[in-house]
């Protein structure tokens, strides 16, 4: 009898000059090509606020992925590779959410192997921040034409 083998991930995790760790095509991967789901628990912004930080040291790195349905996915707490996925000002990634609220991760480019994967997170925040604040959300993506920051600054809340 005949095995199938499935096919190795096409991406892998290991330390990045963006930030931390980092996920890295394993193979060339074809624009429009779905690479992977964001997952975690599903939970409210509330339940989200009330949790201890991920990192003391610095209090916006987190693990969640906002939902249209207002809640979030808590990737600390179930989550899988996608997590590690660093924002970039020129992403080679974009993030889609299905009906069923699952957010999946999807090459906008041919991604060649060797190449890390990226997204722009386009993050918001409600009210002002302080100087300190905004050098937590600072961008080191290093693209062209890098904005600084990875806040979404075309639908600013803040």
């Amino acid at each position: 009898m005949a095995t199938v083998k499935t096919p190795a991930r096409p991406y892998a995790v290991r330390n990045s000059t963006i930030h931390g760790r980092g996920v890295f095509a394993t193979r060339k991967i074809r624009k429009g090509t779905a690479i992977i789901e964001y997952r975690g628990r599903r939970i409210s912004w509330d339940e989200a606020l009330k949790l201890p930080d991920t990192d003391p040291d610095n209090p916006f790195h987190t693990f969640f992925f906002s939902l249209d349905d207002g809640r979030v996915i808590d990737a600390g707490v179930r989550g899988n590779a996608a997590r590690w996925i660093n924002h970039s000002c020129a992403p080679n990634c974009e993030t889609e959410e299905d009906d069923d609220c699952r957010v999946f991760i999807y090459a906008k480019r041919d991604i060649a192997a060797g190449e890390e994967l990226t997204y722009d997170y386009k993050l918001s925040v409600d009210g002002r921040l302080n100087k300190a604040e905004r050098a937590f959300l600072e961008c080191r993506c290093g693209a062209k034409r890098c904005r600084g920051t990875m806040l979404d600054l075309k639908n600013p809340r803040r």
